[in-house]
């Protein structure tokens, strides 16, 4: 099976990822519709569209860290599923709110399970991937929420063409959620558990078959077998030394430096300030004289954009160029096409006529450029640099910790004050990405942030300067032939 195999399980575990995108993305046209803002009695700045989002970031948080739970326990791909079944609760509540409390619990359950399915399938995905086209198989998770941004929009464009008066145009895209979670549910039992928890839950057998499905070309046996012991020699190791529970994670240097890694490139993405553009489009669009069904219809377009440039990265680019100097470049393109967006912004207010319209066109091309940028940048980048940076002893519980932290904590708040901050300071709010990415996010990138292209997992523990926290050895063929050696003397007496 090989090749092809292993980017069919990266694209169907990726479904969650498109859970992450449509749940995300369809608030942003539901909060745009008459008949759900009269149905609610709110406003689309008002605290409660506030609340309906970070209600949604703030139950992702808690998902995130029951990942650290689940994935140790029942493994990568019952995590998923598990993520699935909460997510068709939280659909079905929300397609059928008949009050606020109803959208705010049924949101609550979707943040829930997305938070449980952005820190799981990157995790799935890179211990499948062959260590060339990592970058490729988890950047996919980034493509398909950006398909998932894609698919809601069109989705609500299309639900908003009916009477103002039905409550077609916002139900519909709600109740929509629920058809990906079938597919994750009835999908992932027809794919393998990832070869390194296989090891770790002492099934080796199952996961050497496991590596053979998702990398053999017909000439690699020698190959498969030494990244087959590399695996089980570096999680024998780890095993000898680990403590149960998540101090851990802060007592080991070498593991308390990459947990800061991780948490820090899910937090940086944050703060390039894309979700806010994401979430409340509307709200960018109509700061800039952009109304009615032209609102829509650029929010539908902007969020195809993005995730063209994604695929065409993470296909011919990122596996070649690595991952340090595209997070510095987006940095600074961020940076300056937000500066030139308050520019913009600045000066829309109190114009008129066709210099009204140039100037609206020019803020609706550099909120193009965030997405381009952030697409061949910390789109795909974030989440390919946090799962493949964690040791397996701590990969669940580190990237639960980061993905609630860095992701969902710093999304939880900046989906809670943005529609009041882009309601009051309008432009202005903008400078607070651009002085933290300045002052923070380009230095810290620049000189603690390692390079981890085509590397595997275990030589990646090299590269922070301790594998297994140096109890593994450095003659690995001695160690391995010991391995070899004690299991025929075992399969000598049993017979």
């Amino acid at each position: 099976m090989g090749y092809w195999f292993n980017i069919g399980l990266a694209v169907f575990a990726a479904t969650g990822s498109f859970l992450f995108g449509y749940d995300s993305g369809v608030m942003t046209i539901v909060i745009a519709s008459p008949n759900f803002l009269s149905f609610f009695k709110t406003t689309l700045t008002s605290p409660t569209i506030g609340a309906i989002n970070s209600t949604f970031s703030g139950g992702a948080f808690f998902g995130s860290l029951m990942g650290g739970l689940t994935m140790d326990r029942f493994g990568r791909r019952w995590t998923i599923m598990i993520g699935a079944i909460i997510n068709l609760v939280g659909a079905a509540l929300q397609a059928s709110a008949q009050s606020l409390a109803m959208i705010l619990v049924g949101r609550i359950l979707a943040g829930w399970a997305v938070g449980l399915l952005s820190m799981s399938v990157p995790i799935y995905q890179a211990e499948c991937a062959h260590p060339k086209i990592r970058g490729l198989i988890v950047g996919l998770t980034q493509q398909m929420i950006g398909v998932g941004f894609i698919v809601s929009t069109w989705v609500g464009y299309g639900s908003s063409k009916v009477p103002k008066t039905s409550s077609f145009s916002w139900r519909f895209p709600l109740a929509f959620q629920c058809l990906p979670c079938i597919i994750i549910i009835c999908g992932i039992l027809f794919f393998p558990e990832s070869p390194r928890h296989l090891v770790e839950t002492d099934r080796a057998e199952e996961a050497l078959v496991v590596l053979k499905k998702l990398h053999y070309d017909g000439t690699n046996d020698d190959w498969i077998q030494t990244e087959f012991n590399e695996i089980k020699l570096t999680i024998e190791a780890e095993k000898a030394i680990t403590a149960p529970g998540w101090l851990i994670m802060f007592k080991v240097k070498a593991w308390r430096t990459r947990l800061m890694h991780a948490t820090l490139a899910q937090a940086f993405t944050q703060m390039t300030g894309i979700n806010v553009i994401g979430y409340y489009s509307s709200i960018l669009y109509t700061n800039l004289g952009i109304t009615g069904d032209r609102n829509v219809l650029v929010i539908g377009i902007y969020n195809i954009v993005g995730p063209i440039f994604n695929l065409i990265f993470i296909t011919l680019i990122l596996d070649r160029v690595g991952r340090r100097k595209p997070l510095l470049f987006g940095t600074v393109a961020i940076t300056i096409a937000l500066i030139c967006e308050a520019v913009i912004g600045s000066q829309v207010t109190g114009a008129t006529g066709s210099r009204r319209d140039g100037l609206s066109g020019a803020g609706v091309f550099f909120l193009f450029c965030v997405s381009c940028i952030f697409s061949v940048s910390f789109g795909p980048i974030s989440w390919v640099y946090a799962s493949e940076i964690m040791p397996l002893s701590i990969r669940g519980r580190g990237s639960a910790f980061a993905t609630a932290f860095g992701n969902w904590l710093v999304s939880t708040v900046w989906s809670q004050v943005s529609p009041i901050g882009l309601g009051e300071i309008t432009y202005k709010f903008y400078f607070i990405f651009v002085a933290f990415n300045i002052c923070v996010t380009f230095p810290t990138i620049f000189f603690m942030f390692k390079e981890t292209k085509q590397l595997t997992l275990e030589e990646i523990d090299l590269l922070f300067g301790e594998r297994a926290l140096g109890t593994l050895p450095d003659n690995l063929d001695e160690k391995k032939q010991q391995i070899e050696l004690s299991e025929r003397l075992d399969e000598t007496k049993s017979a």
